[in-house]
């Protein structure tokens, strides 16, 4: 649909000129037909609006949508129920019989209204000559849309060309006196409408993006916000919505149109929800900027703004005496899939029915079982909404839900109608809404006086609940699909999430931040270690962060819910009551009433009032169970006097059971991580000794996530008085299988080195140990040195190099060599001839050993090499031993992008 609205002045005519039709083709349309008028329009436009409507049947809903707006807009609400009837006919003839495109025109004049209706079918029959009565019956399918104009509008006709059709009709205002928009019969003043000693008009200005431009004192004093804390916010933060009749039109739709009328909540500063009736008009200042100007009061005070929607019964009732049927303006009016909308309308309707202060509406569950408020008005709706009441047993049952019901004096029998208890509301008729003698829900009226209601207001409800159950009940239905198909979304978004890691703190935090403010305004996640451990408070999350420290502070300070298996949410009342007596505290002390100082606790009224506000409604505990233990608890909450929908709690349920594995495997994941990072860091060597007058620097990286050893190792070990043994190797392969052969290997050597053998009879014995482990052992690299330090600084090394990279030594001036020779590696051959070299290493000198991750780092087809490794070492002239593993590192780790994928061990030593 396509709109447009334009305001002021004579527009042109909207239509090409192709779709003007010749004047003479005009007059021949309508011949013989009493009331037709083709006289072109002489009246001043002032004001116009159009829209285009596809071809399908949900088109003529929108149609009647969009001129009930416009005329509402324009103020002509007298004539809205005609001129919808009318538009509707037409609109149904074009998009259904005719199935094309349906062009709807508004025009406003000073007199009336004129709205034309154009189809693209000219070739649909359309009859020139005779009377009404040659246009069908009216159980006709067709032609009841002109039968209609004849008999509603005071002016209507038929225009045509090749291309196009349009009916059009003019429907003209009632006469009024000067100055009265609308006026009501004198009323004595007990049946006057109830309102407060003084009426607080709230006004308010929205500018054109939304956000709050002004606010008077009368806003201050009915929502508790002063004029500097929301200006330049956006009203929809403050407003709680839905809780209007009509259609799924939000608040920020509503604040577009040009004018509108309705009732939602606004969230005061004290964290309540204050029902209110607004009026809002669209106005534009002298330089053409838009606004909205709302004008709001309290919801139970509407009549201070409220435009009637009909007149008086004296002018409205047909000439033949039969008196309309009161649901008749709105049944089609909200859209099918509106529940909301339509709820709300419906109770709103039936009060004005019956005269009655308060109304509401319960759906049944699919079971029939329980009853769920869904609509009031007059009523603590905030309070009441999704509260449940069983049917037919238990505390609180709702007797009268499925038969018509007068209780005259609910005092003489109290809890009869469980959501009127403490509402002040004496006298009550209900009726059940049935589908093919199935109960979906229970309509109620009540009045705050005794005896207003007999049997024959029981049977009116009664008729009206018949006529909107199957709307109720198909709207109903369409909601429910929703639920279930968004329902499912999110818990596939929440598996994946869940699934998606393997840390305990994250998982606690994504539980918490899916659901809230999906499912709950807040909740707390409750572990429990192990059986014989109590629930310990891991986690809190609210939707405003600056009352999470409250509500953590609160729940500490109660004991936490039982850990119960039995599946299910359970209403856990204790934070509740624990936020409430706090703020009776509080408030007590800052008036003085318990004898203390006034000023120690005046700073924390404040925190400690929002802090019950936020947990004040209803809260729910689901238990996280998996693999049949209970290792934890979901609590959900909601602010003061709300409740959960039964279906949020299904999916919460759902959610749960989802969170509680993935968090078990958490748990499980971070268990075995930390033992297998215990057993590596065992294999690793103690800290390296100190050497008097030798550097000694390591770097170990071992290859894969998690992995703390691989198959490379290094080790720097004291033999005996002034002789140290170290040793660096690689064992073929990575992970824990190598990481077996590396603690065999490492403890071999420090036992065979400290029996006093030589180099190579050490790795002799070494290889025989490999050899043993038959199908379990790996080949070895092995490069194994001894070192004496000397009394003139320099080293004497004795070194064995048993296949692996052979170990470089830097001299002062630069140059680097080789500091042994390649002999076989260990690990294949039972029989090995090694033997060990001796190096002296000067002072300022540096030996390098490396394992072959270092070496064999590529980039594509490059490797860095044994040439490369040499190349960076002569660089490292007058370094200290950890400037010059460093500087090596950072070569390999810039020789390529990716990420290395062999372990890698680095140790230099140099002499001071």
């Amino acid at each position: 649909m396509t709109t447009g609205l334009i305001p002021g002045g004579q527009p042109p005519d909207p239509r090409p000129s192709s779709m003007r039709p010749p004047q003479q083709r005009r007059d021949q349309v309508g011949q013989g037909f009493p009331h037709v008028d083709n006289r072109s329009r002489s009246s001043v436009i002032t004001a116009r609006a159009a829209a285009s409507f596809e071809p399908v049947g949900r088109s003529v809903a929108t149609a009647r949508s969009f001129v009930r707006d416009t005329l509402q807009g324009w103020g002509f609400a007298d004539i809205v129920d005609d001129a919808v009837v009318l538009t509707s006919e037409l609109v149904t003839n074009a998009v259904v019989h005719a199935g094309t495109h349906a062009d709807v025109l508004c025009l406003r004049s000073e007199d009336g209204v004129r709205i034309e209706v154009a189809d693209r079918y000219p070739e649909r029959e359309i009859p020139l000559q005779g009377s009404l009565a040659t246009m069908g019956s009216p159980d006709r399918e067709g032609g009841r849309g002109l039968q209609l104009c004849a008999a509603i509008a005071g002016r209507w006709g038929v225009e045509y060309t090749p291309t196009h059709k349009q009916v059009w009709f003019q429907l003209d205002l009632p006469d009024r006196p000067v100055g009265t928009r609308a006026a009501g019969p004198s009323l004595p003043a007990d049946l006057l409408p109830l309102a407060d000693s003084r009426v607080r008009v709230a006004v308010v200005q929205i500018d054109r993006t939304g956000a709050i431009s002004a606010w008077n004192e009368d806003a201050e004093d009915l929502f508790g916000y002063a004029a500097d804390q929301v200006t330049g916010k956006p009203l929809t933060d403050l407003a709680a919505w839905p809780h209007t009749p009509g259609t799924g039109t939000g608040i920020a739709e509503a604040l577009q149109l040009s004018r509108w009328e309705g009732s939602y909540g606004i969230r005061g500063a004290n964290g309540r929800v204050t029902p209110v009736y607004a009026s809002h008009l669209r106005v534009r200042d002298t330089d053409g900027e838009p606004s909205t100007v709302c004008l709001l009061v309290r919801d139970h005070e509407r009549a201070v703004l409220q435009t009637p929607l009909r007149l008086p019964a004296s002018d409205a009732a047909p000439a033949d005496g039969q008196s309309a049927d009161p649901f008749e303006v709105f049944i089609g009016s909200p859209a099918p899939d509106d529940l909301d909308g339509l709820l709300q309308r419906t109770v709103e309707r039936a009060r004005d029915m019956l005269d009655g202060d308060s109304a509401f509406l319960l759906l049944a569950t699919d079971d029939e079982t329980e009853l769920e408020v869904r609509a009031s008005t007059g009523l603590p709706s905030a309070r009441q909404r999704f509260a449940r009441v069983p049917v037919e047993a238990g505390p609180g049952r709702y007797g009268s839900a499925r038969m018509p019901a007068v209780h005259e004096d609910l005092t003489a029998v109290p809890g009869a109608v469980p959501l009127l208890s403490g509402t002040g509301m004496r006298s009550v008729v209900t009726v059940p809404l049935k589908v093919e003698g199935r109960l979906t829900g229970s309509l109620g009226v009540a009045a705050e006086a005794p005896g207003r209601y007999s049997n024959e207001e029981a049977l009116r409800l009664q008729f009206a609940a018949d006529r909107i159950a199957l709307a109720v009940e198909s709207a109903r239905l369409g909601e429910l699909e929703r639920l279930r198909r968004g329902s499912l979304s999110f818990l596939v978004e929440a598996s994946d999430l869940l699934a998606g890691t393997l840390d305990r703190d994250q998982t606690l935090a994504l539980m918490a931040q899916m659901t809230v403010p999906t499912l709950a305004t807040w909740c707390a996640v409750y572990t429990i270690a192990d059986q014989a451990s109590d629930p310990y408070l891991s986690y809190v999350l609210h939707e405003d962060e600056e009352l999470i420290d409250g509500i953590k502070s609160l729940l500490s300070k109660i004991s936490p819910p039982d850990p119960v298996p039995t599946p299910g949410a359970r209403v856990w009342s204790a934070p509740g009551e624990a936020a409430h007596d706090a703020a009776l505290r509080s408030s007590m002390r800052s008036l003085g009433l318990t004898g203390g100082p006034t000023h120690q606790v005046a700073s924390g009224i404040g925190p400690t009032l929002a802090t019950a506000s936020a947990v004040g409604g209803e809260t729910v505990v689901l238990p996280l169970v998996a693999r049949n233990r209970v290792i934890g608890m979901l609590t959900l909450g909601k602010p003061t006097d709300e409740h959960f929908r039964q279906e949020i709690l299904e999916l919460a349920e759902d959610l749960s059971r989802r969170a509680a594995l993935a968090l078990d495997n958490a748990r499980l994941y971070s268990e075995r991580t930390a033992i297998s990072q215990s057993l590596q860091r065992s294999l690793l060597p103690p800290e390296t000794p100190k050497i008097d007058g030798v550097e000694v620097e390591v770097i170990y990286r071992a290859a894969g996530e998690g992995n703390e050893v691989g198959g490379d190792f290094y080790d720097v070990f004291p033999i005996s008085d002034g002789a140290y043994g170290f040793a660096i190797g690689d064992v073929c392969g990575t992970g824990p299988h190598a990481a077996a052969v590396t603690g065999l290997a490492r403890h071999a050597l420090r036992l065979l080195a400290r029996e006093g053998l030589s180099g190579p009879a050490v790795l002799e014995r070494l290889n025989s140990a490999i050899l043993d482990e038959g199908a379990r052992s790996r080949f070895l690299t092995l490069l194994y040195g001894e070192m004496r330090p000397q009394e003139d600084g320099s080293a004497e090394l004795k070194v064995v190099c048993a296949g692996h990279p052979l170990p470089l030594r830097l001299r002062q001036d630069g140059t680097v060599e080789p500091a042994a020779e390649p002999q076989p590696l260990l690990g294949v051959i039972e029989d090995l001839e090694l033997y060990e070299q001796t190096v002296t290493l000067d002072p300022g000198d540096v030996l390098l050993c490396v394992t072959d991750g270092v070496t064999e780092r590529r980039e594509g087809t490059r490797m860095l090499g044994d040439d490369g490794l040499a190349d960076v070492l002569s660089t490292c002239t007058g370094l200290t031993a950890g400037a010059v593993a460093a500087r090596i590192m950072r070569a390999v780790e810039r020789f390529a992008s990716d990420a290395p994928s062999d372990d890698m061990a680095i140790l230099a030593m140099r002499l001071a």
